[in-house]
């Protein structure tokens, strides 16, 4: 999806989906100087483009950048069955 900012800056945002089911089994962690979306994503999932999925279940996640602040806590879905038709809606 394309969005267009207030002073007609475009980028391309995602589509809201409904969230991540939460699971007994999600990983939750705090984020230090540093971390980025797609480093977390390749660390817990092996694959960088997992990204969104983050974006997807931690609805604090605000901006256009795949830095992230510091000392926000993340939760990290662990259930990966649903992942790739996220991902291949995402995409279209």
């Amino acid at each position: 999806m394309i969005v267009n900012t207030e002073d007609n800056v475009r980028y391309s945002g995602i589509n809201i989906f409904d969230n991540i089911p939460l699971s007994n089994s999600d990983i939750y962690i705090v984020t230090s100087e540093g971390d980025r979306l797609d480093s977390l994503a390749y660390q817990f999932y092996g694959d960088a483009s997992f990204w969104k999925v983050i974006v997807l279940a931690n609805s604090n996640l605000t901006g256009s950048s795949l830095y992230l602040d510091a000392n926000l806590q993340l939760r990290i879905p662990t259930d990966r069955s649903n992942f790739q038709s996220i991902l291949s809606e995402i995409n279209k």
